[in-house]
């Protein structure tokens, strides 16, 4: 072990030499028994484990390699490699330098792999030093301090053989006070292709280039006619703004022959922030949105950079398809919030970008696939899987990637992406010299990928959904060199979907239970779908009543289509608030339509009319109600006749109306009647109102009183009647008798001073007092008038 750790060309330490010869001692020592023997044995093992990270972890100096250009060096080309170096340790390190070493051409994607896996690690194997004038040296290095190097070697006299991918070693050597020998006390291993000639077959190559981003756009509009947007935040302007994720990816995919995958819903968020737009503040405030000039520019450069490319449109808002197919699919009417959202799509590209896109592909969360995944995808008409090959991994002894085209059965076609140029960007880039790595393993990989066998084969490179700038540099400067390579060839994803399926490939879709429990604890719980089913439904309810129900059901779609994004994964509180707010908005615009409370009412009657006011607060106007006024107990209270009655409900936008319904009460006491607006196909919409009916003064007794009373006054009248009768008869019958004497006291006698008026009171009031005892009837009324003051608290009703 500790030979091992040697470096070639090095006498060995003192520490290494008392290592050797406690080896040797422990294995020529004969075993002794007793305690005394196990300290001995620790130690030893101590000893030789310091040996052994010594000589692993040896590397006190950093080496970085910022540049290394060109990545794919050609005859006659001079391979330039630019870094820094910093010394890590607590000694400077003197007379040290920095040697190019070129290592035996790697044979294998899989040594490939193991290289990079030990990129910085000691000893170093990877061949003897360029030397000669191709050096980096420095006087002395001081700790803590970086400091910069650049070699440049004409690639001739790097001794490079057959085409293939060579590892490339930039190590830095020196000396400390402590170890006063030329040694190499840090290295970076990366990689360099080498392909002179063109090949004999190229790899066709596609790319996909995402511009997916999170959710933006709330439910919320304005009351205008604009309906002016609400977003969450300006977090999307500062993707889009110069220098921001968004427009870097714009900026770089236009110079790229690839696959532009898009999110329409970005589409929508950036169309709808180029016109007026809100930012939602604290509560129920907003505040206008200032960026419409950022959107057009953003928007007028896309259109320009996808004509006459290929576009692959997503579902709108990018639905997360492990999801839904593993905790949505129990859950009614999940399946279509996907159909809707495939249908929408291509819609919305067309309208932004004037471009036809194509919807026929499924692109599940890092390709990652199982039978219930790919059903779902296929479910809204897609009939090509995007996979990786770290899931529909091959199952055969094929000595080559096979192609990216797979049939899967049911006419569907995986196209399973190649897992590790796809993964390749996935790392923290924001340093120079790990973007450098990256793109060199990428195109090692793809060159060794290539001489697999001569066979043509389409390969297809899906990144992650959501790149960092950094990221989307990295992998733009790899697709640069890699199309301007001598091995690659860009493809269109739809002619690698048609490309013929090597018959010896796997087509065996993994099980469920293989899915990676990494990425099934970010999916979205059941109760999310849940939740969405709900917040739909209640959508489903309030648009029959509208007059124009785009205005709510265009908005309310695409934010429901927002709650199952994929960008959601890790974000469960973010989501759930998201959620929330969709719901909450909902119920408020469904509350703008409803019942006027009402008080106690009382009817003062048999029958009488009772009023119920409905109050409509938007600005559309809403039909195809029903109010229905029903009585807790039909023999108390009756209305139109029944237990209840409807009428059809129509109210103009910010109008109330009022409905009356003819009630007929049979006996006193208090009924509770219930107000409650039905749609037309009898749901329930809003909430109920409840009141009590309290009926009055429509006893028995009161009846015969009142019949009493009315009796009594037709009698009385009838009485007088026949009084004045006969005394009429008895003055005419007393006329006839004197009735000469008259004449003759009417010529000479004097007269009676009483005169004719007075006689007549006498003689009445003689027959009125005499034989005829006094009536009721001429004293006043034993009724009392109906009083008019009111009738207590509560509200009177209609008569």
């Amino acid at each position: 072990m500790a030979e091992a750790a040697d470096f070639p060309g090095m006498t060995p330490s003192p520490a290494r030499r008392l290592l050797r010869r406690t080896g040797a001692l422990l294995a020529g020592a004969p075993l002794l028994a007793g305690l005394l023997q196990l300290p001995a044995a620790g130690t030893a093992q101590a000893a030789v484990q310091a040996g052994v990270k010594e000589a692993s972890d040896g590397g006190t100096v950093a080496v970085a390699v910022d540049s290394l250009s060109p990545s794919a060096p050609a005859d006659g080309d001079t391979l330039t490699v630019s870094g820094t170096v910093t010394n890590n340790g607590k000694q400077a390190v003197t007379a040290a330098h920095v040697d190019l070493r070129l290592g035996e051409a790697l044979a294998t994607r899989s040594a490939i792999d193991r290289a990079a896996a030990r990129a910085d690690s000691l000893p170093v194997d990877d061949g003897s030093p360029v030397g000669g004038k191709y050096v980096a040296k420095f006087a002395k290095l001081m700790p803590g301090v970086a400091q910069h190097f650049s070699i440049s070697v004409p690639v001739d006299k790097l001794d490079l053989g057959k085409e293939g991918v060579y590892p490339l070693g930039v190590s830095l050597s020196g000396q400390t006070s402590a170890q006063q020998w030329d040694q190499v006390l840090g290295v970076q291993r990366t990689f360099l292709p080498w392909q002179a000639d063109e090949a004999d077959s190229r790899t066709s190559t596609t790319v996909l280039w995402p511009l997916v981003s999170t959710v933006h756009m709330t439910a919320e509009t304005g009351s205008n006619a604009q309906q002016t947007p609400v977003f969450l935040n300006e977090d999307l302007a500062k993707e889009i703004a110069p220098g921001g994720r968004l427009d870097q990816m714009l900026t770089l995919g236009k110079d790229l022959d690839v696959t532009w995958v898009i999110d329409p819903d970005l589409l929508a968020s950036v169309d709808a922030m180029a016109g007026s737009y809100r930012i939602r503040g604290d509560g129920d405030t907003t505040t206008p949105g200032t960026q419409q000039a950022v959107a057009k520019q953003w928007l007028g450069e896309l259109q320009a950079a996808v004509t006459g490319k290929e576009v692959v449109a997503l579902p709108f808002a990018d639905p997360d398809l492990a999801s839904l197919a593993h905790n949505g699919t129990g859950v009614a009417g999940s399946l279509s919030q996907l159909k809707e959202a495939t249908d929408v799509a291509a819609t919305t590209v067309e309208t932004v970008l004037h471009v036809t896109p194509s919807t026929d592909f499924a692109w599940p969360v890092d390709g990652a696939v199982d039978p219930s995944i790919v059903k779902v995808a296929t479910s809204a008409g897609a009939d090509k899987v995007i996979a990786r090959s770290d899931s529909l991994a091959e199952t055969g002894d094929l000595s080559y990637t096979p192609s990216a085209a797979r049939p899967i059965g049911g006419g569907t076609t995986a196209l399973v992406a190649d897992w590790r140029l796809s993964r390749m960007f996935e790392g923290d880039l924001t340093k120079a010299s790990a973007s450098t790595l990256a793109v060199q393993e990428f195109l090692a990989q793809s060159l060794e990928l290539n001489q697999q066998t001569d066979k043509q084969r389409s390969i297809v490179v899906a990144p992650q959904r959501m790149p960092t700038a950094n990221q989307a540099r990295a992998l733009a400067e790899a697709v640069t060199q890699l199309q301007g390579g001598t091995w690659s060839q860009p493809q269109q994803l739809a002619v690698a979907a048609k490309a013929k399926p090597d018959p010896a490939a796997s087509t065996k879709v993994p099980s469920r239970s293989a899915y990676p429990a990494s990425l099934r604890k970010r999916e979205l719980p059941r109760a999310a779908f849940e939740e969405i089913a709900d917040t739909q439904d209640k959508l489903d309810n309030f648009k029959v009543i509208l007059a124009n129900e785009a205005r709510v059901v265009t908005p309310f779609g695409r934010a429901i289509n927002r709650e199952m994004s994929t960008s959601w994964r890790g974000r469960s509180a973010v989501v759930s608030a998201f959620r929330q707010s969709v719901r909450t908005y909902l119920d408020t615009l469904t509350g703008q339509v409803k019942l006027i409370d009402k008080s106690e009412t009382k009817l003062s009657g048999r029958s009488a009319t009772i009023p119920v006011t409905v109050q409509n607060n938007l600005v559309q106007g809403v039909g195809h109600l029903v109010l229905r006024l029903t009585s807790t107990n039909s023999t108390r209270l009756e209305i139109s006749g029944e237990p209840y009655a409807e009428q059809p409900i129509t109210v103009s936008g910010g109008h109330t109306t009022t409905v009356k319904f003819s009630t007929s009460a049979k006996v006193n006491g208090q009924t509770t009647v219930i107000a409650q607006l039905y749609t037309e196909d009898g749901q329930e919409y809003g909430a109920p109102v409840t009141f009590d009916v309290k009926v009055t003064e429509i006893t028995a007794t009161v009846m015969l009183v009142i019949g009493g009373g009315v009796l009594l006054l037709v009698l009385a009248g009838f009485r007088m009647y026949t009084q004045r009768k006969r005394a009429a008869a008895r003055d005419a019958g007393e006329a006839d008798e004197d009735g000469p004497d008259d004449g003759d006291e009417t010529a000479g006698a004097p007269q009676n001073p009483a005169g004719p008026r007075d006689r007549h009171r006498e003689d009445s009031g003689a027959s009125a007092g005499a034989d005829d005892p006094e009536q009721p009837s001429d004293e006043s009324p034993d009724t009392e008038a109906e009083s008019a003051d009111p009738s207590g608290t509560g509200e009177r009703v209609d008569r």
